[in-house]
């Protein structure tokens, strides 16, 4: 490897630097930014720190680790609200292939040598579906998992309101001539009790405790990392909402959402996701990330939006053995076989 890349960890001051360079990679997102992991990391008791490789002095690639702690050790892994959490590269200017090349695989194996040292107990990297050459992971004895989400295209909103199926579009227009309305404003409370209605209505986790999502979501507020949408009835109720993930990247994320179960029929959802699109491209975004393509309903709900499906890679490095007997004792089976035993040892003490 040439000697003028070097990795380290960023200090606070430094920041800002790697803020700009999120924004301006094609692998950005806000799950890799400070300001973002600041207010994640506090409501979740988790703490975070920047590994960046530089190039004479410069930064040209790196991966925000998020770091929770277990009893087998430290480690790092995507969660909810944390959807991406991987490698973040510089992009080469030459218009030669075998240059760019280069530049991306001597950014990896700097990233990948560097990761080795920290330690980690279980390591999990998932990177949007922009990095597609992941070779030197690989090399490495990495595995490669593929991964799927779906993101709507806002460079052209007229393009993508075509790429709507047509009974969607049905649906927002009778939305609208039903006074059906798209506000954007801070009601938490609406949007956290139809997340919690979806909760108990299909079994979905939620993503925080009540008070810890509420102090989330104003801190993300605050620093105007967030918008709640919400499509309301005439009378001013909401009846489904969803909560977006900002920054400065030109891609947006729709992380949460939740709607009522007796206004479904309406087309409340339909007419939220579409027109959050709409003010997102208003804004300038470029596409909104809507968050996961696993094959269930919700998903065809996502692709009926007129969504692209993107393919993307959760690198996973092989677990250090704590991780794995920490895992192994926590198994069902691992379980049952103990509480059998439990049990073998109670009818023999009975029986003498």
């Amino acid at each position: 490897m040439p000697e003028r890349f070097t990795t380290r960890i960023l200090a606070p001051d430094e920041y800002p630097e790697w803020e700009q360079f999120v924004a301006e990679s094609p692998d950005g997102s806000i799950y890799s930014l400070p300001s973002y992991l600041d207010v994640l990391c506090a409501a979740t008791d988790a703490r975070y720190r920047v590994l960046a490789v530089f190039r004479d002095g410069v930064i040209v690639g790196g991966v925000a680790l998020y770091v929770s702690s277990s009893s087998a050790g430290n480690y790092v892994a995507p969660r909810f609200l944390l959807y991406y959490n991987g490698l973040v590269l510089a992009r080469s200017s030459s218009k030669y292939p075998s240059q760019r090349t280069s530049l991306s695989l001597h950014i990896m194996e700097s990233l990948e040598s560097a990761l080795q040292e920290e330690g980690f107990v279980h390591l999990r990297l998932h990177s949007r579906a922009t990095l597609s050459d992941v070779r030197p992971f690989l090399a490495k004895g990495w595995s490669a998992r593929p991964s799927f989400s779906y993101l709507v295209d806002l460079s052209d909103i007229d393009s993508a309101r075509n790429r709507v199926e047509r009974n969607f579009r049905r649906l927002i227009k009778r939305c609208e001539k039903d006074g059906i309305v798209l506000s954007q404003d801070d009601d938490f409370e609406s949007f956290f009790a139809l997340h919690e209605e979806i909760h108990h209505r299909k079994g979905v986790p939620l993503y925080l405790p009540k008070p810890r999502y509420r102090e989330y979501y104003q801190k993300l507020h605050e620093r105007s990392l967030c918008k709640l949408f919400h499509a309301r009835l005439p009378q001013g109720q909401s009846i489904a909402s969803q909560l977006v993930l900002l920054g400065p990247h030109p891609i947006s994320h729709t992380v949460c959402a939740g709607a009522s179960e007796e206004h479904l029929k309406t087309g409340a959802s339909v007419f939220l996701r579409w027109k959050a699109c709409e003010a997102l491209a208003a804004e300038g975004y470029q596409g909104n990330d809507l968050t996961d393509a696993e094959l269930n309903p919700v998903t065809r709900f996502k692709s009926q939006l007129g969504a692209e499906l993107k393919l993307s890679f959760m690198l996973h490095r092989e677990d250090a053995m704590s991780w794995r007997l920490r895992n192994l004792a926590r198994s069902p089976f691992n379980f049952s076989r103990r509480a059998l035993r439990a049990v073998q040892r109670r009818l023999a003490s009975r029986g003498s």
